[in-house]
């Protein structure tokens, strides 16, 4: 069967369009110090920044979600990062280029992230260029979060666009599986957090890029 045209590109947003590691591993990084522990490095957070609260308190405090004060320390870490979220988070090089590109070719783009919306609205306000979005689904726009595809189906509703005519890129094996589930072909992107032990080879994305830049190249072979 012939390969449905690309008419939007739907992006994870952590680890794919942002690099939002420094203020993830900081604000855990408080919680340490606060409590008279010694500073870990950044890098030590970074290859968990794709898991949010859940692995910057498992890195900062050795702390699973099954702990009795989870709830309390997670919204701990929420404060600490509301208050920093913007200091040293940075769209990734060639994020702009990128959407320049789509915007030249007439294809839309939107954002996808299993980030709570009370982040995810002041983060992609404050960027200008992610103004051109066309959609932004943020983990409790819906009722569930990847890897459901119902978060990429409500930006494909948002788009007015059908889902076997859109791709989604991200840097996690829930989004590969979330965009799967939803009809779309997926882009696995290696420079994100992907952690020290995944293997994008294994989730069965249509494609790899080690940088934002390289999504065209693959559009205009695909």
């Amino acid at each position: 069967m012939p390969v449905a045209p690309i008419e939007a590109v739907l992006f994870d947003l952590d680890g794919t369009l942002i690099d939002s590691a420094p203020d993830l591993g900081a604000a855990a990084d408080k919680m340490r110090t606060d409590r008279g522990l010694t500073s870990l490095p950044i890098a030590s957070y970074r290859h968990m920044a794709g898991a949010g609260a859940r692995g910057m308190l498992d890195i900062g405090l050795g702390m699973a979600p099954d702990a009795p004060e989870f709830p309390a320390m997670r919204e701990e870490f929420f404060v600490n990062y509301e208050s920093r979220m913007l200091l040293d988070t940075h769209v990734f090089d060639g994020v702009a280029q990128l959407l320049e590109a789509l915007a030249e070719r007439g294809v839309r783009w939107g954002i996808v992230t299993n980030k709570a919306s009370r982040f995810t609205d002041p983060i992609t306000r404050a960027i200008r260029m992610f103004a051109s979005a066309g959609a932004i689904v943020s983990g409790d726009t819906t009722p569930h979060a990847k890897p459901h595809p119902e978060p990429l189906l409500e930006a494909a509703r948002l788009l007015k666009i059908h889902p076997a005519h859109c791709i989604y890129v991200g840097d996690d094996e829930r989004d590969i599986i979330a965009g799967r589930a939803a009809g779309m072909r997926t882009i696995a992107a290696t420079y994100g957090y992907m952690g020290a032990t995944a293997d994008a080879t294994l989730w069965q994305a249509d494609a790899t890029i080690a940088s934002p830049l390289d999504l065209l190249q693959w559009m205009d072979s695909a």
